[in-house]
């Protein structure tokens, strides 16, 4: 078996098999030991940003100093009250943790959205890797609630590496729910998510930034769609390449990129131009290293990359979103060197994400050999016209819950059935990915996985966190239109 983790069960004996309905309401903060650190708190509010000489109200999930989200040395438990000082309700997602399920940060009737003004607290052992925070309420992360979440393996204090943390983000100056309307022509039915209440919104007009991008399939060629959305601007750290953020290296030049997908509708290729690195982690679980200079990440994906600047040099990393020429990035430069303006845009648009790397991919974890007790087929549905996202033809929340059982070991077989490439995120556990377009592979451990158009991926996954768990796209509008299920236990 697969354990990330060594977790304190807080779920004894019959607890653990209860079924939905009778899930009790358990504490969200828990009493730490005398030996356990102080609350940290983070705070949810607003803060304005500069992006291309113009001024934009984000959110932001800041410490009481004002550092963007949080890290943990190792063996340090997440000890977390959440301020909501945001104006609205909010609720916070711990993307690639393993807690109780009431603490995963999704709301419904056993877990209520944090009020404005109020403060909640949250305790259980935090899994290691790069990983992060964002809201799961409304349509909050397109505003860029969201913030890194590192929590430091007792590995990591042996390497004599640089640490790099970078989060990508799509940026419009329009309101969410009018890039929603426009792409639902306004007729989106209300219903409400977990986490996500929706209403029905005008639509303003305008254009969508969709592109078709040929792909070929047993001898025949077909379209793709690429890129719902046609955004203002493409961030890292909330800079775009008008204004870059430059890390100075430190010591020996070797650092370690630690590079997070926060956007809430845009994949993109790192491109590491004229050097090399070596992927040593996806999604915060390590992988037997691979060298390249170009990587896809999907919404979602977390990507552990190590790399060496040399002397007296500065590098130039970009994230060029698929099927587009536009691009953001960052500087690594040794103290001292200059660092040259680059062009926002490349010369020539990237192609689409596919799952080339993907197949390469091996875990430095323990494979799943053991054969699944339970098989579930999901059929990923829906069409960019009408603009309608959907698991087995059903939209949240009218769905099917599969209903397993503590103890089971459980592949999903996800088939796209849609033109449109969908990075499918589990929540509350990890996955490995045993199977791509039905070639059986021993692959990665993670918690998102890309499947391509008409592609097929499986994943398998041992049900040892007992709860209510989402399954659904990582593309915030997919989701809002209803690609999400939950699989409950």
């Amino acid at each position: 078996m697969v354990h990330l983790i060594t977790r304190r069960s807080l779920l004894s004996g019959s607890a653990g098999l209860m079924m939905a309905s009778s899930f009790a309401t358990l504490p969200l903060r828990l009493e730490a030991s005398a030996a356990a650190l102080p609350y940290t708190k983070l705070v949810v509010d607003r803060r304005t940003i500069d992006v291309l000489g113009k001024a934009a109200s984000v959110f932001g999930i800041r410490q009481a100093d004002g550092t963007p989200g949080l890290t943990l040395e190792a063996g340090v438990r997440f000890q977390v009250d959440v301020v909501n000082n945001a104006g609205e309700d909010v609720i916070i997602h711990w993307h690639g943790q393993k807690p109780l399920y009431n603490q995963d940060g999704v709301a419904d009737a056993n877990r209520p959205l944090i009020a404005n003004g109020a403060t909640q607290g949250y305790n259980y052992a935090a899994t290691p890797g790069t990983h992060w925070m964002h809201s799961h309420h409304l349509m909050q992360e397109q505003t860029l609630m969201a913030a890194p979440l590192v929590v430091h393996s007792a590995d990591d204090a042996k390497m004599d590496v640089q640490d790099v943390t970078v989060m990508l983000h799509d940026f419009s100056f329009r309101d969410p729910a009018e890039i929603l309307a426009e792409l639902t022509g306004g007729k989106m039915p209300a219903h409400k998510m977990a986490g996500m209440n929706m209403t029905d919104t005008k639509a303003s007009g305008g254009l969508t930034g969709m592109k078709m991008d040929s792909m070929k399939m047993d001898g025949m060629t077909m379209a793709s769609d690429l890129n719902d959305i046609a955004y203002d601007a493409y961030l890292a750290n909330d800079r775009t390449l008008d204004d870059p953020l430059v890390f100075r290296t430190e010591r020996n030049g070797k650092v370690r990129l630690r590079l997070i997908n926060g956007a809430a509708s845009s994949a993109f290729w790192i491109d590491l131009g004229q050097i090399k690195g070596t992927l040593i982690a996806v999604d915060g679980i390590p992988v037997e290293p691979f060298v390249g200079k170009r990587f896809p990440i999907s919404m979602g994906q977390r990507l552990d990359v190590l790399v060496d600047v040399p002397t007296g040099n500065s590098v130039p990393v970009f994230a060029q979103v698929e099927g587009k020429r536009e691009r953001t990035g960052f500087f690594l430069a040794a103290v001292g060197t200059p660092v040259k303006k680059i062009s926002g845009f490349a010369e020539a648009a990237s192609d689409a994400l596919d799952l080339s790397l993907e197949m390469k991919l091996r875990s430095l974890l323990v494979p799943l050999v053991r054969a699944a007790d339970l098989d579930l087929k999901m059929a990923i549905t829906g069409s960019m016209s009408p603009y309608s996202w959907s698991i087995n033809n059903q939209v949240w929340p009218n769905v099917d819950r599969p209903v397993i059982k503590q103890g089971q070991r459980v592949a999903i077989e996800m088939t796209n059935e849609t033109m449109m490439a969908h990075p499918m995120h589990l929540h509350g556990h990890h996955f490995q990915v045993i199977a791509i377009n039905g070639k059986k592979i021993a692959g990665a451990v993670r918690d998102t996985v890309l499947v391509p158009p008409m592609g097929n991926v499986k994943i398998a996954f041992d049900a040892d966190n007992p709860g209510r768990w989402l399954v659904h796209c990582h593309n915030l509008y997919h989701m809002a239109t209803g690609m999400m299920t939950e699989l409950v236990y």
